[in-house]
């Protein structure tokens, strides 16, 4: 079954909340929920050309990093990528699709992103923009090679849909959240590493590809 966008669906929403965002004629974004926002966008039908065109667009905003699992692990695909901010890139997210270890359909979202941004903590369903820093005073849960360095994640309690995990990569919040649960440990069991989509472009066709996510559109 095909997960194509809707074309009448909005495009730009606010990373808080997933709620469509309006500009003003001075081009600022404004959310009904949380004044001015930096808008998240880009999340079309994933190909070749929309990961080329993302990458271009964050390397050209300050070389932000988009974390893929690669490589991919055995049945699972790209589903979307997304990034908020327009001018400045304040985050990314890369969606990922396959099999629930327990049967059924999986998604994992990997979202890089400057502090206060907020959209990892709205994939997680958490309230606030950041992580509790008490969640650091524990030993991780969990660890992943992202970009060549071994790097801790902590498990956060999180509704009993999704697994939340979240740790710092690149001097930015690293968020992976899958659901259901089981998702996410699929992931990071099975992925060899997480490296940056701008460093593979020229393997991208080589990434196996699906439709876009719903959890990337989905308020």
């Amino acid at each position: 079954m095909s997960n194509a966008q809707d074309p009448a669906a909005p495009s730009v929403w606010c990373p808080q909340c997933g709620q469509p965002i309006t500009i003003d004629p001075e081009g600022s974004w404004s959310c009904s929920l949380h004044g001015l926002v930096p808008p998240f966008s880009g999340c079309k039908e994933p190909s070749v050309y929309v990961l080329l065109e993302h990458t271009t667009r964050t390397r050209f905003a300050g070389r932000f990093p988009t974390w893929v699992p690669w490589p991919m692990p055995a049945s699972w695909s790209v589903s979307g990528v997304g990034v908020v901010g327009d001018r400045h890139t304040l985050a990314t997210v890369l969606a990922c699709s396959g099999p629930d270890p327990l049967g059924g359909a999986g998604d994992v979202v990997v979202v890089a992103e400057e502090p206060r941004t907020g959209l990892g903590a709205r994939f997680a369903g958490l309230d606030g923009l950041d992580p509790d820093p008490a969640v650091f005073a524990r030993a991780a849960d969990a660890k992943v090679t992202v970009s060549g360095h071994p790097t801790p994640l902590w498990h956060l309690p999180a509704a009993e849909d999704r697994a939340v995990y979240v740790g710092e990569a690149s001097g930015c919040w690293l968020w992976l959240v899958g659901w259901p649960p089981l998702a996410s440990a699929a992931v990071l069991l099975d992925a060899t590493a997480l490296v940056d989509l701008a460093t593979i472009t020229a393997e991208l066709d080589l990434i196996p590809l699906t439709g876009v996510s719903p959890r990337l559109l989905a308020p």
